[in-house]
């Protein structure tokens, strides 16, 4: 066969979906076949959906898997396209991450992944066993290289199937969006076409899957490692390339699609639109409920909201307390109004004035502190929980990165939630991303065309309310020095030294570090929330509670 056009399929499926992975799966080769593809080729692990995690470990689930991958591959007797396809297969060595060639009715091989990450959100050591090197897959004729994955980013793999044969390489990934992430794909793409001398298409995932976001972008490369096809980022798409070969061997790409790719603040928004939307519908609620402050971090969860669900499932909560000003309210109700969403006052004054009766025998010889903020957070918590409980709607927390990293946040108050979209954002990305949201629609996106909320909510100084007169830089250092010490404190694991270098005060830094440390038990305690830089709170950084190292002291 010289010519093989082969549609790469982004899709979203639903972990543990088993039956509707399969469908969506047969809906695209149905779609292929029209468009006379010879092969359709699906993301790593489609069958069950990635990552599964301890899914796998059920007998009952790895059977099924199997079952349904026997149903759709006895369908290939048609004539239509081949199938390449992700399953997780138990083998005579174990379980393994494997990909299933299906053609002429039947499974025709299975390869299994090589590379099992283990390092930041990836575990997959701890469910698969290691494949050995293999043969490549004979498509149509065509002896193809399927490396898995984290099996392109180590040479040895595709290097070995060239050796055994292989003429073209198709990468099959589950891999999940970071900023970085793109870039590092397409470097390492290249690595392995210039090692190989092999054109290479690169099928990835698209969907959130509880703290991730599968942005797709899938791509192909020539043998010179020129882009020739690209898909776009963070939406479902089926696109077809025609391949030639040329000689005995070489093949080149006579047709295909190149889409733009966005990037940058787009690309981050685009992360937490599908994340939220995902988390939201693939788990069935109607909608979502949140605190609106009339300050810029429930102001731009709002707006993701809206994007993501449409202002019809959004539902907006202001819940003033004896310290929330006129000017909190008016923002309050004037991203509600630039959203389209439904905004309820609740006064929670009568509430905490009731903890202070019920307390006051206890507090009567003491002065207000901390205590007494908290009681107002943990009333407003109360009451959104409430609304969700009685009517099904989710309640999306908003605390932002930099809180949670030094334990700005109250434990069953404002972090009371299933979900919080800014889990991953530092406080000036918050800002960035509102400015950008301001000024820019997302494409897809249900939301309105012009602003989300009043400049003023970007421009004024941020304040929880929780006493008079009260602003975050009251406890903590200003943002754009906090976020950097936070940066190297969290993200690149850098020590005491390296910041106070930086230009950082000594005791600030140190501030900072324990601050970070002693917050370890209140973000175990945290919704989940999607993963945006290079290293989230949650899946990526996984510090001890009862800790009482401190660097530079």
């Amino acid at each position: 066969m010289d010519r093989l056009i082969i549609a790469s399929a982004q899709l979203n499926p639903c972990v543990g979906d088993i039956a509707g992975n399969i469908a969506l799966a047969r809906t695209a080769r149905v779609k292929a076949a029209e468009k006379g593809a010879d092969l359709l080729v699906l993301p790593e692990l489609f069958v069950i959906g990635y990552p599964p995690e301890d899914l796998v470990l059920k007998p009952s689930a790895v059977s099924d898997c199997r079952a349904a991958l026997e149903a759709i591959a006895s369908e290939t007797d048609d004539g239509g396209p081949a199938i390449l396809i992700g399953v997780p297969w138990l083998g005579d060595q174990g379980l393994h991450n494997a990909v299933a060639l299906l053609d002429g009715g039947k499974v025709q091989a299975l390869r299994f992944k090589r590379e099992l990450p283990n390092y930041a959100v990836f575990d997959e050591k701890r469910v698969f066993v290691q494949g050995r090197d293999a043969e490549p897959m004979l498509v149509r004729g065509v002896p193809i290289g399927v490396p898995i994955c984290e099996d392109i980013w180590f040479p040895g793999v595709c290097t070995n199937l060239r050796k055994r044969g292989a003429q073209l390489l198709i990468v099959p990934n589950g891999s999940p969006y970071r900023r970085q992430v793109p870039a590092e794909r397409l470097a390492v793409a290249r690595e392995r076409v210039a090692e190989t001398g092999l054109p290479l298409i690169y099928v990835n995932q698209l969907g959130g899957q509880d703290e991730l976001a599968f942005d797709g972008g899938s791509f192909a490369l020539s043998a010179s490692g020129e882009l020739v096809q690209t898909l776009p980022r963070f939406g479902e798409a089926l696109s077809l390339a025609t391949w030639k070969r040329v000689g005995s061997t070489r093949w080149v790409c006579e047709e295909a699609e190149l889409l733009p790719q966005i990037e940058g603040n787009e690309a981050d928004y685009a992360a937490m639109v599908l994340a939220l939307g995902d988390y939201v519908n693939k788990n069935r609620f109607p909608g979502v409920v949140l605190g609106l402050s009339g300050g810029i971090d429930s102001a731009i969860t709002a707006a993701v909201a809206v994007d993501a669900l449409g202002a019809e499932r959004v539902h907006c909560v202001m819940m003033p307390s004896r310290y929330t000003s006129q000017e909190s309210l008016d923002d309050a109700l004037g991203v509600a109004t630039f959203l389209g969403v439904r905004l309820t006052t609740i006064d929670i004054e009568p509430a905490v004035s009731a903890y202070g009766a019920m307390l006051s025998p206890l507090f009567a010889d003491t002065k207000p502190d901390i205590t007494e903020e908290n009681i107002q957070s943990r009333a407003r918590a109360v009451t959104l929980m409430a609304l969700s409980n009685k009517f099904g709607a989710m309640v999306l927390t908003t605390g932002n990165k930099s809180e949670m990293a030094v334990g700005y946040a109250t434990l069953y108050g404002d972090m009371c939630g299933g979900y919080n979209v800014l889990k991953d954002l530092y406080k000036t990305e918050v800002f960035a991303l509102s400015r950008w949201r301001n000024a820019n629609k997302p494409q897809g996106a249900l939301g309105p065309d012009g602003m989300v909320m009043p400049v003023r909510v970007i421009d004024k100084p941020p304040t929880a309310e929780l006493r008079a007169n009260q602003t975050d830089q009251d406890s903590l250092p200003p943002y754009e020095a906090l976020d950097d010490m936070l940066r190297g404190l969290v993200d690149h694991e850098e020590d005491v030294d390296a910041l106070v270098a930086r230009g950082h005060a000594p005791e600030s830094v140190r501030r900072i570090q324990n601050l970070l440390y002693i917050a370890e038990y209140k973000r175990r305690q945290a919704p989940p929330g999607v993963k945006i830089g290079g290293k989230n709170f949650g899946r990526d950084r996984r510090y001890p509670i009862t800790n009482r190292y401190r660097d530079g002291v």
